[in-house]
């Protein structure tokens, strides 16, 4: 696995509409391979010419996070949350407040008394995200210089290898990004017309794949994004969804979309023909880039390509290598392929 360029997608900030440093990175991975464009949304499309059916590629650059949305007397920062937070997840960490100026590094803290001045019925009480605000050590003077509404805040994650596992911020959807770039280069042939999309704004509503998918009009959609390996103490077996090291995660449904029958089948052929490691993935909640492209123009076959990941929606995302490598590999022989796909019902 390419660790260099996981750790610079990873580490980049990007809220949803704010995607434009994770952009840059992404263009300058595919310049060469396709023809690239920016619609008037921010989504990134590659063109790479052929005449085959019409493939889609869906990844998107944005990641969970926050934008300032007031500014206290005492130079603290209120902040609105973006995507799906679990405050539990919240308490303790370090930010990056993205200015005009440049990057403020801040402290993300819960407002309340600390622990050994609360009494049972305060200590008990459910963490709210509205009950957070950012501390950047500065007057409300020095702050009100630097820092306007609705700049984006993002957790301070680093990437880590932990063992044998990749650990940072922003997997989701980095490690999907990273995923349809190595599989293009990693393609040895094809004769599919393909569209590589970096989409924006997934995490509130799908919102760049709806727009990119109207544009791009595709006869197939792939979307790649990371879903829950819950293989962890204190969750069942049942309730795992999927476990690192365990290959490239093929998934059937979530509460998106359920993927093409048919197209589930062509990539599960080619993973038992090829020899790739992979798990068939049922999810009970969430959703991707597929989900809003699907029922675009008439109905769209689709699916989704998971990368399996622990810890999702915090600062220690982890995936495991083997598992990037087997969608990588599993991509790259699809778009060999997908010529050969027929989707069709039959009347």
């Amino acid at each position: 696995m390419n660790h260099s360029l996981l750790r610079r997608l990873t580490e980049a900030h990007g809220v949803p509409g704010q995607e434009d440093a994770v952009r840059s990175i992404v263009v300058e991975e595919l310049k060469g391979l396709g023809d690239l464009s920016v619609d008037a949304m921010g989504n990134l499309i590659c063109h790479i010419p052929g005449d085959g059916p019409k493939v889609m590629i869906a990844a998107h650059m944005d990641e969970i996070g926050f934008v300032v949305k007031h500014i206290e007397k005492d130079g603290f920062l209120r902040i609105h949350p973006l995507g799906g937070w679990d405050p539990r997840q919240m308490f303790s960490q370090r930010v990056i407040v993205q200015t005009e100026s440049g990057p403020l590094a801040g402290l993300l803290v819960f407002g309340t008394k600390p622990k050994h001045m609360l009494t049972d019925a305060e200590a008990s009480k459910k963490p709210e995200v509205d009950g957070f605000f950012v501390d950047l050590g500065l007057s409300h003077e020095e702050v009100s210089k630097k820092v306007r509404k609705g700049d984006q805040v993002t957790m301070d994650g680093r990437y880590n290898q932990i063992g044998g596992l990749a650990s940072c911020k922003a997997m989701d959807d980095r490690a999907g990004l990273y995923v349809m770039i190595e599989a293009v280069r990693a393609m040895r042939h094809h004769k599919c017309d393909i569209y590589a999309v970096a989409t924006v704004q997934e995490e509130i509503g799908l919102r760049g794949a709806a727009a990119s998918g109207s544009s791009v009009q595709p006869d197939v959609v792939i979307a790649l994004d990371i879903t829950l390996a819950n293989d962890i103490p204190g969750i069942s077996e049942v309730d795992q969804v999927t476990k690192l090291g365990e290959g490239a995660a093929i998934k059937f449904l979530d509460s998106s979309l359920i993927c093409h029958p048919k197209l589930f089948k062509h990539f599960v052929s080619i993973a038992e023909n090829h020899g790739i490691k992979h798990q068939i993935e049922v999810l009970p909640f969430g959703g991707t880039d597929a989900g809003a492209i699907q029922r675009l123009n008439g109905g769209k076959p689709s699916i989704t390509l998971s990368i399996p990941t622990r810890y999702v929606h915090t600062v220690n995302e982890t995936v495991h290598p083997d598992d990037m490598d087997a969608c990588v590999h599993l991509l790259a022989r699809y778009l060999e392929e997908a010529h050969e796909g027929d989707y069709s019902y039959k009347v």
